[in-house]
């Protein structure tokens, strides 16, 4: 992999030598339009380029040092050597995880804030409860990031379970952690309404939206059903009185988002078109993903809802994550929010997979030159 990312380099660095030669060439110079251009370009390419120029030089350097080295008799100079040599493979090692990093194309969702959505699944009741236990272990996962929650839908069991809890998740970072949880989970353990002791396998289906604007999804109001309707959620006979909870229909897709935590029906229909802008946002982006994974036989971090993602064992005290085979015997501590085991190793397993990704598009990698432009 390291030798086809080299190659990628290689070609990177001959285009930011390219483009410092168009921004010289006399019958460009005189546009400042392009030159402005190509200047951007080549700003965004130089601390790829100035990391692997200082790759290059240690890499060199290396290789004399290990020359001497061999041809060296002298105890305390062949002690200097290679006490070099472990310097310089330390720094070449540093280099090459730096250029990695550098290589992956940033996601421009992992800022956002973020509005998961958890729905009971196969299980009745039980998968109900679940929900419930998902809900928790994701706010308290958030109060430890030092994170804001806030529900925007509910629509509670009688047992103090969730058929569906959709709910806001607001703070720096949210979308790049929490997008890994979208799949479906499952638990495995004696359900309450259980009399025999039978171990009961219920799943719930967690999805992960990042918030979107108006600008970036654009609604065609004909395109909308929209209803008012009598909320059961706080407020009582107040909200039912002035029916202020909102249902609305994407007749396009059939998409239908309601929206009843809001005394306002103006703030509901607001937090519902939010909801309705980032689950379109989202099928579009699916859409083109897979457009690309059919292209190159490799997808990255899906998210496919349809995927058993994690499964939770009661009887084993145990936790796994199916995706990158890890187990942990920490049951109560991840649903009590400790996330972060499972978390960094599906960000670690994520970079590993889009820079394998990076390296076999290395050899395809376009060089937009002056023919380009």
């Amino acid at each position: 992999m390291w030798e086809n990312l080299l190659d990628k380099l290689n070609k990177v660095e001959a285009h930011y030598e390219e483009l410092t030669r168009l921004m010289a060439d006399p019958a460009i110079v005189q546009d400042y339009a392009k030159v402005a251009e190509y200047a951007r370009e080549q700003a965004e390419l130089e601390e790829i380029v100035v990391a692997y120029r200082s790759y290059k030089s240690a890499a060199r350097e290396l290789e004399e040092t290990k020359a001497l080295l061999a041809e060296e008799s002298d105890p305390e100079l062949r002690a200097l050597a290679e006490a070099e040599i472990a310097e310089l493979e330390s720094r070449l090692s540093g280099l090459r995880d730096k250029l990695r990093n550098l290589l992956l194309p940033s996601d421009p969702r992992d800022k956002r804030d973020v509005i998961m959505e958890i729905r009971a699944g196969a299980g009745g009741e039980e998968a109900g409860l679940f929900a419930a236990d998902l809900y928790r272990m994701y706010t308290r996962y958030a109060e430890r990031q030092g994170w804001e929650t806030e529900l925007f839908s509910s629509h509670p069991t009688g047992i103090g379970g969730f058929k569906e809890v959709m709910f806001y998740v607001r703070g720096r970072g949210a979308f790049s952690r929490l997008k890994f949880e979208s799949g479906v989970h499952r638990v495995q353990r004696v359900p309450i309404t259980e009399s025999s002791g039978r171990i009961h396998t219920s799943t719930a289906t967690v999805a992960v939206l990042p918030e979107v604007d108006e600008v970036e999804v654009h609604i065609d109001p004909n395109d909308l059903e929209i209803e008012a309707y009598g909320s059961s959620g706080p407020g009582g006979q107040h909200m039912q009185k002035n029916a202020t909870a909102i249902r609305i229909v994407h007749k396009p897709t059939g998409m239908v988002v309601t929206c009843e935590s809001e005394r306002s029906q103006t703030q509901n229909k607001l937090r519902a078109l939010a909801v309705l802008r980032a689950r379109l946002y989202e099928q579009e982006r699916q859409k083109r993903e897979a457009e690309v994974a059919q292209a190159r036989r490799s997808q990255v971090g899906t998210g496919e809802r349809s995927e058993k993602i994690r499964t939770y064992n009661f009887p084993q005290n145990r936790v796994t994550d199916h995706r990158i085979g890890l187990t942990l015997y920490q049951l109560p501590e991840v649903l009590d929010g400790d996330l972060d085991p499972f978390i960094e190793a599906l960000i670690a397993w994520e970079q590993a997979a889009r820079l394998e990704a990076v390296a076999e598009d290395a050899q395809t990698l376009p060089l937009q030159t002056e023919a380009a432009h």
